[in-house]
């Protein structure tokens, strides 16, 4: 029994498996942070490009 204990102890076989999966969340969780900083930055900007056409009288509001 303790013999296998330690041969659980000292087998690394897992380890490669567990590295990859947080490695894969840690790249998972960094793509989901830069595309909701794009996309907010997406919408701050057609937001503003918008109310300036509007300002202009070129916007969807000028009922041409």
């Amino acid at each position: 029994m303790v013999t296998g204990i330690m041969n659980f102890l000292k087998d690394e076989d897992g380890a490669v498996t567990v590295d990859f999966v947080v490695i894969t969340a840690a790249i998972v969780v960094m793509g989901l942070v830069v595309g909701t900083a794009i996309s907010s930055g997406g919408v701050s900007l057609a937001s503003k490009q918008g109310d300036s056409l509007a300002d202009r009288g070129l916007g969807p509001a000028s009922n041409w």
